[in-house]
């Protein structure tokens, strides 16, 4: 039986390389697929990656308060000062509000679109890796004063100055409405790592009172500041529970909500973070995935045009080999293993090419990618499974041939 199949194999393998040219552009189809489902994938799984590892370098007992997703802000700068209050959230030790928007941000002739955000000086306290390289971070007098003074990140103070030292400089910010405002560059951060998608590295810090007031309408409806979000920092990992459910209870009272209404805020700590996370690049993955496997599908129609014509070709082939004692068996399996073979061969090129663009994705730095066996093994079955699918049809057709037909064909 195994002298069988292998014979098999080498009249598959014959057939094959009698139509060399033929043979390759077959294959391009699920070349084109395997790479593409492999590439695609090792993006999302990367992408995964480097938003977890950024997550967890921020810090590990840190809560996230945001507003809920109906859109607007719910929150007011007088929700996060209750936050910080001790006797109403004990478990929390931190409380740094933010606000802000995308904006144009000028120094001479250099212009640039990044995020101008407005936080306190416990912004840099609560969250790691916010570093000052160069001057100072935001004060309380720049609060309070509403001063029109900026933090670079690294990369918007590379964009804007190059090389030239931007303290002391001014910077203008181009205002919604129309109209610039003036700040003065007092620090630049030092680079944080900026393998996700959101850079930390490009970003704006100003004052929040600041942004509010000058630079953004950070008012609500009742004329209260209001704030994008709120980063809190629990006494410790193992009290961060105990401060969501302090902060829910907190923000629920100060916003009227009845037992049956649903919170018009959002609470999460870290693993709450990563779990969305986590959720959101699995459907990115899937759905990239789902795009890439229509390349095999394709693929596997190509595969089963070139065997029709195969068949046909080969017809009296077929007529002699069952005149001499080939079983139906023996041809079925031999057509099905020449399907499988271009099938597989493709499906390996297409390994090596979906693995080389993920690490020419990798290199470029732009995004992270991560090729895992889980996706190598799902794309091999994938080219494995739409040989045999498609191959199923053409050897029946072969198979089931009249010798004496086959033999008068001409």
């Amino acid at each position: 039986m195994i002298t069988d199949l292998l014979e098999n194999l080498r009249v598959a393998l014959d057939g094959l390389v009698v139509n060399k040219m033929r043979s390759g552009l077959t294959m391009l189809g699920v070349v084109i697929g395997v790479a593409a489902v492999i590439a695609l994938m090792s993006i999302g799984e990367g992408a995964q990656a480097s938003i977890t590892e950024q997550i967890n370098d921020i810090g590990s007992n840190l809560i996230f308060v945001m507003p809920g997703r109906n859109g607007g802000s719910s929150l007011t700068m007088d929700d996060a000062e209750a936050i910080a209050d001790s006797g109403k959230v004990p478990d929390v030790t931190t409380v740094a509000p933010q606000f802000g928007q995308n904006a144009q941000v000028i120094f001479g002739n250099e212009n640039i679109n990044v995020s101008v955000t407005g936080v306190t000086p416990e912004y840099q306290h609560a969250l790691n890796g916010v570093e000052v390289a160069n001057g100072r971070f935001v004060e309380e007098r720049d609060v309070s004063g509403r001063g029109n003074v900026a933090v670079l990140g690294y990369q918007s103070a590379l964009d804007l100055f190059g090389g030239f030292d931007p303290l002391g400089q001014k910077i203008k910010v181009t205002l919604p409405g129309g109209g610039r405002v003036s700040l003065t560059v007092v620090g630049v951060l030092a680079e944080q790592n900026s393998s996700g998608m959101n850079d930390p590295n490009d970003v704006v810090l100003v004052p929040i009172t600041t942004a509010q007031t000058k630079i953004f309408n950070g008012r609500n409806s009742l004329g209260k500041p209001i704030v994008s979000n709120v980063t809190v920092v629990a006494a410790a990992e193992d009290r961060a529970d105990a401060a969501v459910d302090e902060i829910a209870a907190l923000l629920r009272d100060r916003h009227g909500l009845d037992a049956d209404e649903d919170d018009d805020f959002m609470v999460m700590n870290q693993a709450d973070l990563l779990d969305m996370t986590a959720e959101i690049t699995d459907i990115l993955t899937i759905f990239l995935g789902s795009i890439a496997g229509i390349s095999l599908l394709v693929g596997g129609i190509g595969i089963m045009n070139i065997m029709l014509v195969s068949v046909t070709e080969r017809t009296r082939e077929i007529g002699i080999r069952k005149a001499v004692g080939a079983r139906k068996a023996d041809i079925l399996i031999q057509f099905l293993l020449e399907a499988m073979v271009l099938s597989l061969l493709g499906g390996v090129i297409g390994i090596l090419l979906g693995v080389g663009l993920g690490k020419l994705v990798d290199m470029t730095g732009v995004m992270g990618s991560m090729v895992t066996l889980d996706s190598v093994l799902m794309a091999v079955g994938f080219s494995l499974a739409i040989g045999l699918f498609f191959g199923i049809y053409p050897a029946n057709q072969a198979a089931g041939m009249n010798p004496i037909e086959a033999l008068r064909y001409e």
